[in-house]
């Protein structure tokens, strides 16, 4: 399809990245750089969804993104959150997922509250030898998709290299599984897409597209998952900014910069001018997209990567 005029695309701000800042003062420098929302991730640092209070907590939060004019989505990518000394543990696949379980409860219902355009998840990294990992996950799955439908939440299911959903194809087989829930879309990290999927990152949005509900976006290599500041890898913007406007999706596209929080107002300033010159640039000419769908991606397993950043 071609594009055509398309609105301003809105960018927002991972909150990953901003991990030595209290989450008042995090909202107010995102807010001030011009980004028209953030993407939250509850964490021990950042309205920990386990301390006390948590209503109250969040209505704190929810009255700061409106006096900010920030939009938000719920990331639930935090390290040590649920155990201090194993990093995103547990996860679905573990033999005890009770706190994931609670985790992901917890955070359907602080996206209902802050009226989050999505809550965003993940597999997690099968353990060697499992042979029941992809049933796990499908139980796992299919319980939260129950707790956000009854909350009007959105979920954006977000492939992860070196997870076991790690692609697009992986996606749409744990879809099919789940019985196509129309509240389950997909998170698409940009980076991700140079790093692993066998097809261009502006034919991965084209074939996202019908099930995209949250963007992420940063600078990557080829097979190296190491998220970049833009410049420093190899993906060229303009095309998949593009892309994005001509697939007509209008969600957030938050830099996903989790590494950056100790430069973090330098790095968000940089990253804003940035996005808006490329998408200014992408609007100077015509794009057109290629026609293809979620049905035509093969797994791209073959090409995995040589760092886990996350």
């Amino acid at each position: 399809m071609t594009a055509s005029a398309d609105p301003r695309p809105r960018f927002g701000y991972g909150t990953n990245g901003f991990t030595n800042h209290r989450l008042p003062e995090a909202l107010a420098v995102i807010a001030d750089l011009g980004y028209d929302g953030v993407a939250l991730t509850l964490d021990t640092c950042h309205l920990d969804p386990f301390a006390p209070g948590l209503a109250r907590r969040t209505a704190r939060v929810a009255a700061d993104l409106d006096r900010l004019g920030l939009a938000v989505v719920i990331e639930t990518g935090a390290r040590y959150l649920m155990d201090p000394w194993h990093k995103h543990a547990p996860t679905l696949l573990d033999d005890d997922p009770a706190r994931r379980l609670e985790y992901l409860r917890r955070a359907v219902r602080v996206g209902a509250d802050l009226g989050a355009e999505a809550v965003s998840c993940w597999a997690g990294v099968s353990p060697p030898g499992l042979p029941d990992a992809w049933d796990r996950l499908v139980r796992g799955c299919a319980e939260i998709v129950e707790v956000a439908a009854a909350a009007g939440v959105t979920l954006g299911f977000e492939p992860e290299p070196g997870m076991l959903v790690a692609d697009l194809a992986d996606w749409r087989r744990l879809h099919a599984d789940l019985g196509r829930p129309a509240g389950f879309g997909i998170t698409l990290d940009i980076g991700h897409c140079r790093c692993l999927e066998p097809l261009s990152v502006p034919e991965c949005v084209t074939v996202a597209a019908p099930h995209l509900v949250n963007v992420q976006i940063d600078d990557m290599r080829r097979g190296v998952h190491e998220h970049l500041e833009f410049g420093e890898g190899e993906i060229d913007f303009p095309p998949v900014l593009d892309a994005l406007a001509a697939a007509g999706y209008r969600g957030l596209v938050s830099v996903e910069l989790p590494r950056h929080a100790h430069a973090a107002p330098a790095v968000a300033a940089r990253s804003i001018d940035f996005l808006r010159r490329a998408a200014a640039a992408g609007r100077q000419r015509p794009v057109t997209l290629p026609q293809v769908g979620i049905g035509s991606v093969v797994s791209a397993r073959a090409d995995l990567v040589t760092r886990k950043e996350e």
